[in-house]
């Protein structure tokens, strides 16, 4: 019996200087079209996690070793202008502070044509760019006057929707969400959420989802993994961490989820 191998699997060490194990002996592997949680407190390393995969921990002044495989590629060994090729093109990040992350001196329009034209010459790209088409994937409907604004005139439900709108131009093979939802009202979270599901569905496209919410991540993700001190110390279906999990400190995290009349932590809606 044959099993396919891993659309990403990483084992890495990672850290900076003065603080030379934000990771250690993390283990990851995500499969196509699988959609898994990363969860941890703050300072937990969920972040440099997101950073080491697309190698932009150097810009930092960050360094990883260890192993990071993509697609069946040695992404560590992988020049700066092979990562280039890959980042944007094949592997897509999706940051949390959506007003931050875009360019406040251009238009809207303006940055989607930039960001499709940064890999115009990748050969497997022959798709026609259909902006309103796009938009439309992410429920931005009114396209006309949303590509000639700023991003200074976006509220932030409508720029955390162009950020990911941008991240699926190229339909990647594996989309890094970190803390997306972290500055969003309670119904917009619940929204973009709804909208990663159905992107990895209708795209096949893999989801890490990064965060510190646990119920976002029960009713979103396929399989989750605990992060603490760098590394994972729990992972399993996202039904089987909440209904029966193994550690004290698993146990402390949901044990930690407040309670309301709407909130059910036995029981949430799962995948």
């Amino acid at each position: 019996m044959t099993t396919s191998r891993p659309l990403l699997s990483a084992r890495i060490s990672a850290g900076y200087p003065g603080n030379a194990n934000v990771l250690n002996g993390f283990e990851l592997e995500i499969n196509a079209g699988e959609i898994v949680g990363l969860v941890g407190e703050s300072g937990s390393g969920k972040s440099t996690v997101a950073m080491a995969i697309l190698r932009l921990l150097q810009f930092k002044g960050g360094s990883v070793t260890g192993e990071i495989r993509f697609q069946g590629r040695d992404l560590l060994g992988a020049s700066e202008r092979e990562m280039r090729a890959v980042r944007g093109r094949h592997i897509s990040m999706v940051m949390q502070s959506p007003l931050a992350s875009l360019n406040p001196a251009m238009r809207i329009g303006d940055q989607i044509l930039e960001s499709w034209r940064a890999h115009r010459q990748d050969s497997s790209t022959h798709r026609r760019l259909d902006v309103p088409e796009l938009l439309r994937m992410v429920n931005l409907n009114e396209h006309h006057s949303l590509l000639d604004r700023y991003p200074r005139e976006l509220s932030v439900g409508q720029a955390q929707r162009i950020l990911i709108a941008i991240a699926i131009l190229h339909r990647p093979a594996l989309l890094i969400a970190d803390e997306p939802t972290s500055a969003l009202d309670a119904l917009t979270q619940s929204e973009i959420l709804n909208l990663f599901r159905r992107l990895n569905r209708e795209l096949g496209m893999s989801i890490l989802f990064v965060s510190h919410d646990l119920l976002s991540v029960a009713s979103f993700c396929h399989r989750i993994g605990i992060l603490r001190h760098g590394r994972i110390i729990e992972s399993n279906g996202t039904e089987e961490i909440f209904r029966n999990p193994r550690l004290p400190y698993t146990q402390s995290l949901l044990a930690s989820i407040p309670r309301t009349p709407f909130t059910n932590v036995s029981s949430p809606s799962f995948v």
